[in-house]
């Protein structure tokens, strides 16, 4: 069981989103909120509204991709609140693309984001819930994309499958320390994320240009009739409460992890029935 009431929760892209929704469920469970990301301007609009609603927050403008802006983050919640015990790192983008066809800065981009963003703040909150004594949980926004890889998204896939097997070994390497670890893995739900694609370094077309797109249309159509991230975060809190590894959002999901795994089981039984490595 993870405390979530009177204690300190530090959440990145916390703008918007699933941040600011978590931000939202944790505050109404009795935590204070500090709040991170790198648009000045939504950030200060989603503390002002969270302190409207009674939450006791503070706010921190932090770019994942630079470990110096995440220490600092992390001195200003400390300065602000005294500890922290509830590190969410869930600033995320997403890209696409063809094999071959990926501009390597774009990859490297979207790595920066998805992937060391979410080591930054693991490695720079770990030893402080480590020093602190008193426990915690981290948890790190993974995707559906992380168990079950979509076509046409290999970056996005890559970046969550690692955020997944990342979480996994951080959960079993600190939970003789009172830390636990999530990684939440959900499938559609009704945030900007199909449009953080329009800021990779490569350029590409507007969102203006895109919406013309069959094929944007067509994935801004279901992102936009996913879930409601408030709903999410509540059930992220839960599932935070329980301590559990996995956060899943889609029940109708189930078949494909199924599939997955069976596929991985075939494949294991090859080599078990060859004999030559018994």
């Amino acid at each position: 069981m993870t405390e979530i009431s009177g204690r300190v929760a530090f959440i990145t892209g916390a703008a918007s989103g699933l941040g600011l929704a978590m931000a939202k469920a944790f505050a109404r469970r009795g935590a204070k909120v500090m709040l991170s990301d790198r648009d000045a301007d939504g950030l200060a609009k989603a503390e002002a509204d969270l302190r409207a609603s009674g939450a006791e927050v503070g706010s921190v403008v932090c770019d994942v991709t630079d470990l110096e802006a995440v220490k600092a983050a992390a001195k200003a919640t400390l300065e602000r609140f005294g500890k922290v015990h509830l590190v969410v790192n869930n600033a995320g983008v997403a890209i696409g693309g063809q094999p071959g066809a990926i501009p390597i800065e774009d990859w490297r981009w979207i790595v920066d984001i998805n992937l060391m963003g979410v080591v930054h703040g693991v490695e720079v909150f770990t030893p402080i819930l480590q020093a602190q004594g008193e426990g915690g949980h981290i948890v790190n926004t993974a995707s559906m994309a992380g168990h079950a890889a979509l076509p046409g998204a290999a970056p996005y896939n890559a970046t969550k499958f690692a955020v997944v097997g990342y979480s996994e070994t951080l959960r079993n390497e600190l939970a003789g320390e009172g830390i636990g670890v999530s990684a939440l893995c959900p499938g559609w739900v009704n945030t900007n994320i199909h449009k953080t694609g329009f800021e990779r370094p490569s350029g590409g077309p507007t969102l203006e240009q895109a919406q013309s797109d069959p094929t944007y249309q067509q994935m801004a159509a279901v992102i936009e009739g996913g879930l409601d991230a408030d709903a999410v975060a509540e059930w992220t809190a839960d599932c935070v409460e329980a301590n559990r590894l996995y956060v899943f959002t889609h029940a109708d999901f189930k078949a494909g992890i199924e599939q997955r795994f069976d596929e991985v089981l075939k494949d294991y039984q090859a080599i078990v029935d060859d004999g030559r490595f018994s």
